[in-house]
């Protein structure tokens, strides 16, 4: 599928942003026990930045709001985003460590994280919305990331989330996985509460799409997985900045999941997201 050419939109991420201490191991251990670790590594990570990170690849000009804390893990990300081009002045520096994710990815490519909070936890309300599109997950405060739906829906603006039951009314596009939108009570479920639209990740199999009547299935691309920590953020963040550049919503999926894809060829989270020429070269889109 090809587009006519569009104009970059804008993308305001709020969330978190975390160095990720990364383990490579043969397996997952089991509960008690003790195995003998791989390569070690640290990467910037958090869903927030990912998604920033991803959506400035993307090309939409990128805001991010998040926290961190006053140390060397916060100059890191604070570096890392300034690199990839975002705007970078809703970030504030609070008196706790910066957030941290230990990571455990398998020989298969399959990962487990325990999340460390930190400075997260202080994350600012993004209530001065100028943007097309709000994207927010749920590595910040509930309360942080309901008031700022609620400012850009005033504003206009489009919100996407990786889920809340609680946000649902003031939300335009939930991305749920396959097992997220169980807890979530189905889609059915989520487009009666009010929700426009539900788009399923299902991780090497592509996203559902769905809309009062429709579903639509997207493919992903078949590759060599080495390490899935990231992808979904990926998707994210590619579909927001489709969404703001004006693609519909099935066209924008199809974006994100070839982002997806190729995040999984790569170690790391932020690391492993594609340029958006990488992008276009196999996404037909």
């Amino acid at each position: 599928m090809t587009t006519s050419a569009t104009t970059a939109g804008s993308v305001l991420v709020l969330g978190s942003a975390n160095l990720d201490l990364v383990v490579t191991s043969e397996r997952h251990p089991e509960p008690g026990e003790t195995l003998i670790g791989g390569d070690y590594s640290e990467h910037p990570g958090g869903k927030g930045l990912n998604q920033a990170v991803a959506s400035a690849r993307a090309g939409a000009t990128t805001q991010f709001v998040a926290a961190v804390g006053a140390d060397s893990a916060g100059d890191v990300l604070l570096g890392v985003a300034d690199g990839a081009g975002i705007d970078t002045s809703g970030v504030v520096t609070v008196d706790r460590p910066t957030g941290r994710a230990l990571i455990v990815v398998s020989a298969s490519g399959e990962n487990s994280i325990v999340v460390v909070p930190g400075a997260n936890t202080l994350c600012p309300t993004a209530s001065a919305i100028d943007t097309d599109v709000l994207v927010a997950q749920l590595e910040v405060p509930i309360e942080v990331v309901t008031s700022s739906f609620v400012a850009a829906r005033d504003a206009g603006a489009t919100t996407v989330l990786n889920p809340a039951p609680a946000l649902l009314a003031v939300v335009d596009v939930i991305v749920p996985n396959e097992h997220e939108v169980d807890l979530l009570g189905g889609v059915d479920a989520l487009l009666a509460s009010g929700v426009g639209a539900v788009v399923v990740t299902l991780g090497e199999r592509g996203a559902r799409v769905h809309t009062e009547g429709r579903v639509t299935q997207v493919d992903s691309l078949t590759v060599d997985a080495v390490d899935t920590t990231g992808a979904g953020d990926t998707f994210t963040g590619y579909l927001a900045a489709g969404l703001s550049e004006g693609l519909d919503l099935v066209t924008a999926a199809t974006r994100g999941c070839a982002a997806g894809a190729l995040a999984t060829t790569r170690a790391g989270a932020v690391p492993s997201i594609p340029s958006r020429a990488e992008v276009d070269a196999v996404s037909g889109v």
